[in-house]
């Protein structure tokens, strides 16, 4: 959030004070931030969960979320399994899985962008933000290396799954 301050031009010459909101400056994709929550979903269940069930959880398009499940089994972080009990698992245990194999699994190497502009215009030595892309990539980096769905379990763990 940003506030703003300015003087109004009316007989009231105190600063008034507005809140305005920023748009977030983090973008992650949808179908990368659908394989995030999915699997920290799993993670807090330790069961199969049917396609359905986990786009109902995350107010999701079955569709899309199917077709990002699919790319989660690909890459073999999660496994599937057709007929009754059936549905979407971890491959592995959730200790051992962390968020940037699975952003990673959808939006392929996060890379280290130096610049926002898609052709730079100096070599980073001398850019307007100073170190801060560098930082702020670093960070979500480590983030991301750093944690991995047990830790994040608990945020689902009361989900209401229906059957």
């Amino acid at each position: 959030m940003i506030l703003w301050y300015h003087n109004t031009k009316n007989d009231d010459t105190r600063p008034r004070i507005e809140t305005r909101v920023m748009a977030n400056i983090l973008k992650i994709s949808e179908a990368a931030s659908l394989a995030l929550h999915a699997g920290v979903l799993l993670a807090a269940q330790n069961r199969p969960i049917s396609n359905r069930q986990i786009a109902t959880v995350l107010r999701a398009s079955e569709a899309h979320l199917h077709k990002v499940m699919r790319r989660l089994t690909g890459a073999e972080l999660v496994s599937s399994a057709t007929g009754p009990g059936g549905g979407f698992a971890l491959a592995r245990d959730a200790n051992k899985i962390t968020l940037l194999e699975i952003f990673e699994a959808i939006e392929g190497p996060l890379s280290d962008t130096k610049c926002l502009l898609a052709e730079p215009l100096c070599d980073g030595k001398a850019c307007i933000l100073g170190g801060l892309i560098h930082q702020t990539n670093q960070q979500v980096r480590n983030y991301l290396q750093n944690t991995n769905l047990a830790q994040l379990a608990a945020i689902f763990k009361g989900a209401a799954i229906g059957t």
